[in-house]
């Protein structure tokens, strides 16, 4: 598993330019669920490990072609390269940071637009419609958007789902949990960030879960700093979350970002002992995907939505952060005209770990029954995907 640090970014998201290679690992965490043979949309029986099931997709949404595309937005293979060697990690330009500061900028925006829509009733496909709309009005394209063949302009991943799931005919109900992840390529640059929002009235686990992450997640940002190492910021996360019981995906980790979408270097969202220090000028993403139960997870057959293995919640925060002098800017920041927390709103903080033992945590609310059999949309070319490829919108 150890070597798994060096590696777990190529591991995770699709392998880019000349990133590292992985292969499959002895003891790696990484499941994918048996589906039977499938030809065109395909029929089968898959095993979900949870409530939610795919929904039908709808035509892939055109970006007018004024607009600045990253270069794969054709054909959906990023040329760009970053540092070849895992622990080279590129210094940004005083003008490279004023491009990131306005990709960022954006990102937020259309997160916040993003994070107003959630409600009971709404599909994960209206919220990506509105993605698309508020990205195209802001001069911006839509990261995700055919990066490896994915379909859509961001990622909703609900309840079970850690993270890549991909907008469709899905509803989002009362009881859910849901994370919004926005990443907009403006000036040559991506600014990535996501949020996990309530959808209506959430049980008292589901609100530990999602504050705790956050906390984890804010924790690990304050850690940073120049001289820092990197391999601190799981510590920090792991010690925040581990009183309640919860785990930290580790398969899915933070990554360098600027003109390349996924780069150096890697950010280890779990105790680690990889090498390397923060200097000024670096920027990356910190994501800690966190659990109720196990980090396992099951990757569905389309590629890129993976679920917890137990089919419990789990929550993700993330910004897009500049090492300055002092500490970490986040390049996707809260405005003030963001969304409230809910816990700003009631008054909210986590009970005391002890009072909630981790078998007594329920899961999210049972949605009605879905059928294990029929409509399911395969996004990645047959073959195409590696168990030991990084995925990543």
């Amino acid at each position: 598993a150890a070597r798994l640090a060096l590696f777990v970014h190529a591991f995770v998201h699709p392998t880019y330019g000349l990133s590292i290679r992985a292969q499959p690992l002895r003891g790696s965490n990484v499941q994918r669920a048996a589906l039977p043979s499938m030809s065109g949309f395909g029929a089968g029986t898959f095993q979900y490990t949870g409530s939610v099931r795919p929904g039908k997709q709808s035509p892939t949404r055109q970006i007018p072609r004024s607009i600045m595309r990253p270069d794969y937005a054709d054909d959906g293979v990023p040329k760009a390269k970053g540092p070849f060697l895992p622990w080279q990690v590129e210094i940004k330009t005083a003008k490279d940071i004023e491009g990131m500061r306005m990709a960022g900028r954006i990102a937020r925006e259309v997160l916040d637009a993003a994070g107003r829509m959630v409600a009971p009733g709404v599909t994960t496909d209206a919220i990506d419609a509105l993605v698309t709309d508020e990205t195209i009005k802001r001069g911006a394209y839509p990261s995700p958007l055919n990066y490896h063949k994915f379909p859509k302009s961001c990622c909703t991943s609900v309840n079970e789902v850690i993270c890549h799931g991909i907008p469709d005919s899905s509803v989002l109900r009362d009881g859910d949990i849901v994370n919004i992840d926005i990443t907009c390529y403006y000036g040559g640059y991506h600014g990535d960030c996501s949020e996990t929002f309530l959808v209506g009235e959430v049980d008292d686990a589901g609100k530990q879960l999602v504050k705790v992450t956050h906390d984890c997640w804010q924790a690990a940002i304050d850690y940073c700093q120049p001289g820092r190492p990197f391999n601190g910021i799981g510590a920090v996360i792991e010690d925040t979350i581990k009183p309640h019981g919860y785990s930290s995906v580790k398969e899915f980790c933070g990554h360098g970002i600027g003109k390349v979408f996924h780069t150096n270097p890697n950010i280890l969202h779990y105790r680690n002992k990889e090498p390397g220090e923060m200097q000024v000028g670096h920027v990356f993403t910190i994501e800690p995907m966190i659990c109720e139960g196990t980090a396992r997870h099951v990757m569905w057959n389309d590629g890129w939505t993976a679920t917890t293995k137990d089919g419990r919640r789990t929550a993700q925060f993330e910004h897009t952060l500049l090492i300055t002098p002092t500490g970490a800017e986040p390049l996707t920041g809260r405005l003030d005209t963001s969304n409230p927390f809910f816990w700003e709103l009631e008054g909210y903080s986590p009970p005391d770990p002890t009072a909630i033992a981790s078998a007594e945590r329920p899961k999210a609310a049972a949605r009605p029954p879905a059928p294990q059999k029929g409509f399911y949309t395969a996004v990645a070319k047959k073959g195409g995907k590696k168990s030991a490829k990084k995925r990543k919108k």
